[in-house]
Order: C-alpha cells, then sequence, then structure tokens
C-alpha cells in the first residue's frame, strides 16, 4: 500500500528548497529563510537533510523489488545514478560554460552530496545486517566527532570556520579553487568528509521506511512509532549539541541526530495528513512537486543562472534580468524590504510549478 505521505513530504521538502534559494535580494530576507551563520540551526537549516532523509525513507520501498538485496544488477543501477546524479550537479556549477573555467571548477555541491550519500547508503543498506548497520552509523558518527576534535590544530576551535578538519581534507584533496567561497574562505559546506554523517540522514530515513511498512496497516501506531523515536532521535542531538555544536555547514553529528529526530517527527505528520485523515486535497501543490522533485531542482538552477545572466545597460549601469524583475515588479510592493523580496521567491516557485504540473497530470515521471 502506497504512502501519499511521502510524495508530499518530498515535494514540500523541494519547494522549500527553491524558496529560499530565489530571494529577490539576499539583502532583505526574514530571518528563518537565511541559514544558521554557523552554529545553530534556522528552519531553513532543516530542509537539505530533511530531503537527503527522505530519499531514504524512498530507498526502503524502491529496493523492495529486489529483495533489498545487493545484485550485479541493483550495483549498477545505484552506480549509474550516482553518476548521473554528481555530472549534473558538475553540469550546474559548470553552466552557462562560456564563461566558467575547470580551473576554478566547485566540484561538490546539492546534487553532489545527494548523489554519494545516496550511493553510500544504497550500498550499506543491501549489504549489511541490521544490527551491523546500526553499528555503522554509529562509528560513523562518533568517529566523524573524534575527528574534528582530535585533528583540529592545538589551542584551535576545532569546530571553527577556518580549523575545521572537514574543510582541511577539502584543501588537501579537491584544491582551494575548487571550493565554495561564500563565507570569504575556501569552504565547502557539502565537502568530502562532512558527507559521510549526511549518509547517516539517509540510514534514518531508511529506518523510517521501515517502521512505515511495518505499520502500513496500521498508520495510526505509524504515526505514533515515528513521533516517539523522532522525539528521541531529536533530543540525543540537542544534547550532543552541548559538547559537538549543531551545525549545518559542518553536518555535525549533532545536527544529523536533531534534523533527522524533527524530519521524523514531520513524517509523522504527513501521515497523519495525508494517509489517515485524507488531506489529498490540500496537498496538491506539493504532490506536483514530489513527483518529479529533482527536475524540479535542475530546472529551478538552470532558469536562475540564466535570467542573471541577461544583461543590458540602463542608465549608463548594467542590469540583469533577475533583478530588473525583481526592482520592478516586487520591489515597489514594500519599498525594498523582505516581503517584496518573498513574494520574488514565490512567484519563482509557482513558474517552476506551473512547468511541472503537465508533467504530474500526464504522470510523467523524470527519474535521475
Amino acid at each position: 500500500m502506497r504512502y501519499l505521505s511521502i510524495d508530499f513530504y518530498r515535494g514540500f521538502t523541494i519547494a522549500l528548497m527553491l524558496l529560499v534559494n530565489t530571494p529577490g535580494t539576499w539583502s532583505q530576507v526574514y530571518g528563518p529563510l537565511l541559514h544558521a551563520d554557523w552554529h545553530g540551526c534556522t528552519p531553513t537549516d532543516l530542509v537539505f537533510p530533511s530531503f537527503m532523509f527522505i530519499i531514504g525513507v524512498s530507498m526502503w520501498f524502491s529496493f523492495e523489488k529486489y529483495g533489498r538485496t545487493l545484485s550485479k544488477a541493483v550495483s549498477w543501477k545505484i552506480i549509474r545514478r550516482m553518476a548521473i546524479l554528481f555530472g549534473l550537479g558538475l553540469l550546474l556549477a559548470a553552466f552557462p560554460f562560456y564563461d566558467k573555467s575547470l580551473d576554478n571548477l566547485r566540484i561538490m555541491g546539492v546534487l553532489q552530496r545527494i548523489a554519494l550519500g545516496y550511493g553510500l547508503a544504497a550500498f550499506l543498506v543491501l549489504t549489511l545486517p541490521p544490527r551491523w548497520l546500526f553499528g555503522v552509523a554509529a562509528i560513523i558518527l562518533l568517529g566523524y566527532w573524534a575527528l574534528l576534535v582530535g585533528m583540529a590544530p592545538p589551542l584551535e576551535d576545532p569546530f571553527s570556520l577556518v580549523h575545521n578538519y572537514a574543510r582541511q581534507i577539502d584543501l588537501s584533496v579537491l584544491g582551494s579553487k575548487h571550493l565554495w567561497k561564500g563565507k570569504g574562505v575556501p569552504f565547502d559546506p557539502e565537502g568530502l568528509l562532512s558527507t559521510l554523517p549526511a549518509v547517516v540522514t539517509v540510514l534514518l530515513g531508511w529506518w523510517s521506511g521501515q517502521i512505515m511498512q511495518k505499520r502500513q496497516e496500521q498508520k495510526r501506531q505509524a504515526v505514533r512509532d515515528l513521533l516517539f523515536w523522532g522525539v528521541i532521535v531529536a533530543t540525543a542531538g540537542l544534547v550532543w549539541d552541548l559538547a559537538f555544536p549543531i551545525n549545518k555547514s559542518l553536518w555535525t553529528s549533532s545536527f544529523v541526530l536533531y534534523t533527522g529526530g524533527l524530519s521524523m517527527i514531520f513524517l509523522a505528520f504527513s501521515v497523519w495528513a495525508l494517509d489517515i485523515v485524507n488531506g489529498k486535497r490540500f496537498a496538491g501543490f506539493f504532490l506536483v512537486f514530489g513527483a518529479n522533485p529533482l527536475f524540479a531542482f535542475v530546472l529551478a538552477g538552470l532558469l536562475t543562472k540564466t535570467i542573471v545572466r541577461i544583461k543590458w545597460m540602463e542608465h549608463d549601469e548594467p542590469v540583469n534580468a533577475y533583478s530588473w524583475i525583481y526592482n520592478t515588479m516586487f520591489k515597489p510592493i514594500d519599498g525594498g524590504g523582505p516581503f517584496g523580496s518573498l513574494l520574488f521567491a514565490v512567484g519563482f516557485l509557482l513558474v517552476i510549478w506551473a512547468v511541472c504540473l503537465p508533467l504530474y497530470r500526464r504522470k510523467i515521471f523524470i527519474k535521475i
């Protein structure tokens, strides 16, 4: 029996991703729609781990037809999907190609992390017995903590922007020219080492999917179990935060537990709203995104980069289409405040939704 809540959850998460990624101007954004500057967690910081989490939930059901065991055919399927996702991430980073150099191309990114997180988690769940899987997850979370603390320079904060070990790994392996520089120094929030705890985020989704299938004939008990474990896992993350700060950029182990627990709680709400009280009529907007989530994400990235690069001169000043649309149509609404910036993001979201709607109605699913 299919859970409609999974499609809703996936679509809701992608919609939030697009909403927070495309404000009219980054100088006017409501606080909850911004990431925490470093330590801490805003509602926006929950979005990416929620998507990694729902990937794990979907994996539990999609691998059922393969007996949840690894075979040569399944291995190639996983590797192929990893390669496509990683390649799309690189293409998005390089787009529109004509003004980009491979010498400073960012190698990691959101799609790249999804590719690696999905692939590594998939091989783990299809090869390890359940008890071993729990053990590996614990080793990853504790080992990541130990590495950041143990490998930090003497007398330096092991969880700081400059001195964290995850950054040192990326600098050594990828090189500074291939890292994100949004915080003023070469540092990638989707880096190599921090992808390992992100795998556990996927595993939390896998175990949640197991709960859902076990209780699929008793969905109220599925809600109860998800809420129970969600509260325990999120609380464990909050407690661990006292020693290992919750931090999305580092994807700390406490962040994994805190956001994973909250994801389980929201999934419980989704099951109740969609699969118990039949709230589909209120969720149709998000189901459109849930049918083709990664297509919507890639389309949004391409469209954003395209309109930013459409430029002309106006009053002897360079103007691009993105800022012109905001300044002309949305900025006057509240005199350049955050509400107009938010409305621009909503308008952009509706454009992507309008493209995805015919696909949803025709039951066309673009597999990535």
